[in-house]
């Protein structure tokens, strides 16, 4: 059984990833059996593994931290992309090649998104290296950021990087608080969203980009390397350590996770432009330099608290209610606020309700993967992962690439080009922007075609 099936009294079916329980999770297991199985399984007693418990403690909460903190540093810096597309934007040598400058953001983090299928198959296939897989993955994010700032051309800064396993440990550390697990650790993000477009844009306006690229390597390497020894697994390794583990793949075509997965592929052609393009809107208003960087925040700060109470949400309500209120949410705040907008104070709110209801988007994942479980209990935890953080990469490196061509076609309407005496944005360049933003956050409704009809 899977974690994802729960009953009023957690007991066996809700064990983590690769171990079978036999007695209360909160109060540990009197036996665990390794993900061998029948086949060679090892049964070892509550005693001799001391097992911290599950769902809270101190080791779980300090975990969970690491987590927080672990997802800001390394996804900081590609939510915060915006503050670097004004500068590029505007300054030699990359002002003069300006085509490929929106893809930068949305390559550097849609290269994590489509490259967690491979690491986290490894990872899963693969339970021992899930340790140093922590280290290289720091290593690979200082090594691009450092590569990054010796580019003289926009595709030069084109890079991603490899991210670590905190997916399968938070696995082994939550069962019935899973969402709001991850709600929580995703709002890493936000949060290093509301402070790091101030940092970059005095660092930028200071020292230039390839100082900033190399001080903020510095940064990673010194705040995330004694991370590692909090970001640790529950449950021990095996020694010596597993054989490869078989992966079922047979939930790939049903209905559940094709409308899952589609609807988060669609969502995801959108969500990432509002972030890259504020500063640059706000900008072309004639608004103060200061309110594009104040825009980011506020969109990043209200993520946070969507990413929680999505994940809350996710763990008392059906994934397609909590999906469904993320997209009403985006949706109408797009169309009814960012399409109306020519004025900093609409702005603000705009970027307060969009951060907070297309902000916890991903949030909704740990439901969608409970949905998967459900109707296919051979779908693993990293598998799903996997598939839905590549899903939401597909949808992030086309944004990029559609979204300046987009930009290239004639406004609606209303106003000058660079905005100044339109109405509303809808009549500025960014219009086309706006409604496609607008209708790729509706499609998130399609979730719905994934419900199990009740027989």
């Amino acid at each position: 059984m899977d974690s994802s099936r729960s009953s009023q009294r957690p007991t066996t079916s809700q064990k983590p990833l690769g171990v079978s329980t036999e007695t209360d999770i909160e109060t540990g297991p009197r036996e665990v059996r390794s993900s061998l199985g029948s086949q060679g399984g090892v049964v070892v007693s509550e005693d001799s593994l001391k097992l911290p418990k599950v769902d809270g403690g101190k080791d779980a909460w300090l975990f969970l931290v690491g987590c927080f903190v672990f997802e800001a540093l390394v996804w900081g810096f590609p939510f915060s992309f915006g503050v670097f597309e004004t500068y590029y934007t505007n300054n030699l040598p990359f002002s003069q090649h300006p085509s490929g400058i929106a893809a930068i953001g949305t390559c550097s983090s849609g290269g994590m998104y489509l490259i967690a299928p491979l690491t986290l198959y490894i990872l899963e296939a693969w339970p021992s290296l899930r340790r140093l897989s922590s280290i290289f993955g720091l290593t690979i994010v200082v090594t691009a950021l450092i590569a990054s700032s010796f580019s003289t051309q926009v595709c030069h800064l084109i890079l991603t990087f490899l991210y670590a396993p905190t997916m399968f440990y938070l696995d082994e550390w939550f069962i019935n608080k899973k969402g709001l697990a991850f709600g929580i650790m995703w709002a890493g993000v936000g949060t290093s969203g509301v402070i790091f477009p101030f940092l970059l844009t005095t660092l930028l306006d200071a020292h230039g980009f390839a100082t900033s690229l190399r001080v903020w390597a510095i940064a990673m390497l010194v705040l995330c390397l004694p991370l590692i020894h909090f970001v640790k697994p529950r449950l021990p390794t095996p020694a010596p350590p597993l054989l490869r583990q078989p992966i079922s793949y047979a939930f790939l075509f049903t209905r559940t996770h094709v409308t899952l997965q589609l609807c988060n592929i669609l969502e995801g052609l959108g969500f990432f432009l509002p972030a890259i393009y504020l500063p640059s809107y706000a900008q072309s208003l004639s608004l103060q330099p200061i309110a594009g960087t104040a825009l980011l925040a506020t969109l990043n700060i209200f993520s946070v608290l969507g990413s929680i109470g999505m994940g809350f949400l996710c763990d008392r309500l059906c994934v397609h209610t909590v999906i469904a209120i993320s997209t009403a949410g985006a949706t109408l705040s797009v169309f009814l606020l960012w399409g109306l907008a020519t004025e900093l104070p609409l702005l603000v709110v705009f970027a307060a309700t969009y951060g907070f209801f297309a902000g916890g988007f991903s949030a909704t994942w740990a439901g969608m993967m409970k949905e998967v479980q459900r109707v296919s209990t051979g779908a693993r935890m990293g598998t799903l992962m996997g598939l839905f953080a590549a899903g939401r990469g597909v949808g992030a490196v086309l944004s990029g690439p559609v979204s300046e061509v987009l930009m290239r076609k004639d406004h609606l309407g209303g106003g000058g080009e660079d905005g100044r005496g339109a109405r509303f944005g809808y009549g500025t360049r960014y219009g086309v922007l706006i409604v496609f933003t607008g209708v790729s956050a509706g499609f998130g409704l399609l979730c719905f075609g994934a419900k199990r009809r009740v027989v």
